[in-house]
């Protein structure tokens, strides 16, 4: 029997492997759109009891914010910190992309929905794979050094919650993103490290299209519960 669509994003969300995770993610991605096509049969969105939390690989160690460790960016060290940092967020990112879709499965959505989703899903799986590289070129890896714990609070905090996930995740945290990323490779820049350069301003470009998909469906949803609370009073 073909697995739904919740059932493929569940099976991402408990793949603990950091590159097999986002190796599943663009399969499955890519399964996603072929049945879009009419290239593969179609697919059933279906649904799914995600994990309250995805698997993790054993490494890096999670701490509280407070006590990641602070690193000059001016330093080569500095600089792997950074891209570890920004591989954590992004794996996080690919997380909470398939989490939307097995956690809100049963709320009626348009299909474009869950096209934006999992393109988004796509996506973040490339930049956490485009950032390992960059580490491992540089001589370390993800999982060298502690991370952020508090990276899946924003899911925790939403998991009943389609409204709030959407104002939150994409439109606060991605937002975030845009806003520091410009200065990210302004450092980068500086230490003629081009290929950091190139992963970076291919995320800063792509999360653009994240932060609006989270707007748009904000909107969307907000006007159809206002909508329906309104015709029901």
């Amino acid at each position: 029997m073909s697995k739904t669509l919740t059932q493929m994003a569940t099976e991402v969300l408990t793949t603990a492997e950091g590159r097999a995770k986002t190796a599943l993610s663009k399969r499955y991605a890519a399964e996603w759109f072929a049945s879009r096509t009419g290239d593969a049969p179609e697919m059933e969105i279906g649904t799914a009891t995600p994990p309250l939390y995805p698997s993790r690989p054993e490494k890096p160690e999670l701490l509280s914010p407070r006590d990641v460790p602070k690193r000059r960016p001016g330093t080569e060290a500095g600089r792997i910190a950074l891209l570890h940092a920004v591989a954590h967020i992004e794996l996080n990112a690919v997380d909470l992309h398939w989490d939307i879709i097995a956690r809100f499965g049963h709320v009626p959505m348009p299909i474009g929905f869950y096209d934006d989703w999992v393109k988004c899903a796509e996506e973040e799986s490339r930049h956490f794979e485009m950032v390992c590289d960059c580490l491992e070129q540089m001589g370390s890896f993800y999982g060298a050094l502690p991370a952020h714990a508090g990276m899946w609070r924003a899911a925790e905090d939403t998991a009943e919650d389609l409204m709030g996930r959407l104002a939150v995740v994409p439109m606060v945290l991605e937002a975030r993103g845009l806003d520091v990323t410009p200065g990210m490779i302004d450092i980068f820049r500086k230490a003629k490290a081009e290929n950091a350069i190139a992963a970076l301003e291919v995320i800063y470009a792509e999360e653009v299209g994240h932060v609006a998909y989270g707007s748009k469906w904000f909107h969307l949803y907000a006007n159809h519960f206002f909508t329906e609370e309104a015709s029901s009073a």
